[in-house]
């Protein structure tokens, strides 16, 4: 069912606070190619909807800026500013700048807000569009990440509901990736819940020391302009549908057994020992997107996702590493009418070749090329023909518990979306369930609706654990 027509926003900010960490010496951190090229990305904006916490939302915020200030003692870039620096030649010339996090603690933004009556219901319907009002509760809606200079790294907002709380994560994707945002998140949730019944802590060493090719510390990576404003673009995207749809672990096997049987049956034993179900699912959501689109037969399609380096290099970073470290992999283009015609178990081994190909020496090319031709990534960069599957399940999103409880769902905001962009959560119920978030133009998926092979694999939504138990 389509989202209605914007209406003005019930949301209205109760107080607004700056939480800062406790003083240290003043350090800058150099920004490297992975960071750099986030510049002109939008914030990450994800958040978490909880039942009511036993106590007011003021003494929630109360709780939650005491663990954050806790928090930001071990994670002190998260309250720093971005700063640019001019570089010159023996003459004077400016030959470049770089850009860096200067951690002068000047602190994150926690935000008290009120949604008049909106009840979780109203957030997470059943079997319908995400509502606008989801994006009500995220701060920072035309920032992007140079804004850094000036803006908080992270801004939180805590949005009371009619029977809930919403608590919206806004974070300066130059700063890390998605592995080290849901690693900070988590150790303020740990803290958090510590306030409230005593424990002992996990121990957190982020790595804030930036990884180069060459081995050590990375020097600031000089960009051969005298500042970056003509590189920043704010594109509005087109108007969008988005829906959150369910995987159950059931509806991932049997999506992986199909594309192994398809596979088999075609003599590509290596790529049905191989298949896996991020690959089968890939493949889904590639096959069914393009068919909604109605693309031209000759018309090339790929599917991109998110990947992970850490492990990927050699030697591999530590998961503990903070700061950017993703590409966007591909597989090879190939004709609307071919993808269609070869199945789901060839598209999923296309996914899988992908993946198999990110080495390290593919990721050290990579940055050699970008280093000789340095580019700010835009939505210009997204292929509109193809499909980009990011996030991941394997962000701990559902152990972000601050005292009161497992979250009831993950959303997220405007930021960052596009048509074919596909954001895979872990799903609340676990085992290895999966929850993706859908973006298309709302013809695209006014005609996915009627798409039979999609809507056989989506499951339906879990009930809460409460609503499982009665």
């Amino acid at each position: 069912m389509p989202s209605p027509s914007p209406s003005p926003s019930p949301v209205r900010v109760v107080s607004r606070r700056t939480v800062t960490p406790p003083p240290r010496p003043r350090e800058s951190i150099p920004l490297t190619t992975w960071d750099v090229s986030m510049l002109s990305c939008d914030y990450i904006q994800k958040g978490l909807l909880f039942a009511p916490p036993p106590f007011s939302t003021a003494d929630l915020v109360d709780h939650l800026q005491a663990a954050l200030a806790d928090v930001l003692a071990t994670y002190y870039p998260v309250a720093g500013r971005f700063a640019t620096e001019q570089h010159r030649d023996d003459k004077g010339h400016v030959v470049g700048c770089s850009v860096s996090i200067d951690c002068a603690g000047q602190g994150v933004e926690i935000i008290h807000a009120v949604a008049d009556g909106v009840a979780i219901a109203d957030v997470i319907p059943p079997d319908a569009d995400v509502p606008r009002v989801v994006q009500s509760f995220f701060p920072l809606n035309d920032a992007v990440d140079y804004d850094g200079h000036e803006l908080p790294l992270f801004v939180v907002q805590v949005t009371e509901l009619a029977d809930g709380v919403f608590v919206g994560f806004v974070y300066n994707h130059a700063l890390s990736d998605g592995t080290a945002f849901w690693d900070f998140l988590n150790a303020w949730a740990e803290i958090a819940r510590a306030r409230l019944s005593p424990r002992p802590l996990t121990p957190r060493t982020p790595l804030f020391e930036r990884w180069s090719p060459d081995g050590g510390a990375a020097a600031p990576v000089v960009l051969p302009y005298p500042d970056l404003t003509g590189l920043i673009e704010r594109l509005s995207p087109p108007p969008l549908r988005e829906r959150m749809l369910h995987f159950s672990a059931e509806s991932l096997e049997l999506l992986k057994e199909r594309a192994r049987q398809e596979l088999l049956a075609a003599g590509d034993t290596a790529g049905a020992a191989a298949v896996t179900k991020f690959q089968a699912l890939s493949s889904l959501f590639w096959r069914c997107v393009t068919r909604a689109r109605g693309l031209a037969p000759e018309q090339e399609t790929v599917c991109r996702a998110a990947i992970n380096n850490r492990g990927r290099l050699r030697p591999p970073l530590p998961a503990e590493y903070f700061g950017n470290t993703i590409y966007a992999i591909s597989t090879e283009p190939v004709r609307a009418s071919e993808l269609l015609a070869r199945g789901h178990g060839w598209a999923a081994a296309a996914v899988g070749r992908a993946v198999a190909a990110h080495t390290d020496a593919d990721i050290r090319a990579r940055v050699a090329a970008w280093t000789a031709r340095p580019i700010v990534y835009t939505l210009r960069y997204f292929d509109p023909n193809g499909v980009m599957m990011g996030s991941s399940p394997r962000f701990d999103m559902y152990g972000c518990d601050f005292g009161w409880g497992k979250a009831v769902a993950a959303r997220s905001g405007r930021a960052n979306k596009f048509d074919g962009k596909a954001s895979l959560y872990p799903g609340r119920e676990g085992g290895g369930s999966i929850d993706a978030e859908l973006v298309l133009t709302p013809e695209h998926m006014a005609a996915l609706e009627k798409d039979e092979e999609f809507w056989a694999a989506v499951s339906p939504d879990a009930p809460p654990e409460s609503e499982r138990k009665n």
